[in-house]
């Protein structure tokens, strides 16, 4: 049933605790939040072995998001990599690949393995 089903029978994910810890809140008021539709909890569930969930909403920090990608013409892997490890020293909450050139399989796969 998703997040809000668990969250009305009183149940919670590990996952809801790791992005309250990372907000600097308590997970009960953070469930509130979510219920109350004030804040969503963004997490990739195919991939949570890897990818930690980030809160967003009312009362919570700002997010950056870094978009990057290949292309046919301007930019490739290596270069995109670069900008992915800048991002990610920056402290980029989100890396969005945005990638349209090359071979956008191994792009995907390369990014993934790095961040």
């Amino acid at each position: 049933m998703g997040l809000i089903g668990e969250l009305k029978r009183g149940e919670s994910r590990a996952w809801l605790e790791l992005a309250a810890a990372a907000e600097g809140v308590e997970p009960e008021g953070l469930a509130d939040r979510v219920l109350d539709g004030t804040v969503a909890i963004i997490a990739n569930m195919s991939r949570r072995d890897r990818i930690r969930p980030v809160a967003v909403g009312a009362g919570l920090r700002t997010k950056v998001n870094a978009n990057i990608g290949t292309s046919e013409t301007i930019s490739g892997l290596t270069e995109e990599l670069r900008k992915l490890d800048s991002a990610l020293r920056a402290g980029a909450d989100a890396v969005m690949d945005l990638s349209t050139g090359g071979d956008l399989g191994a792009v995907r796969r390369a990014i993934l393995e790095r961040c």
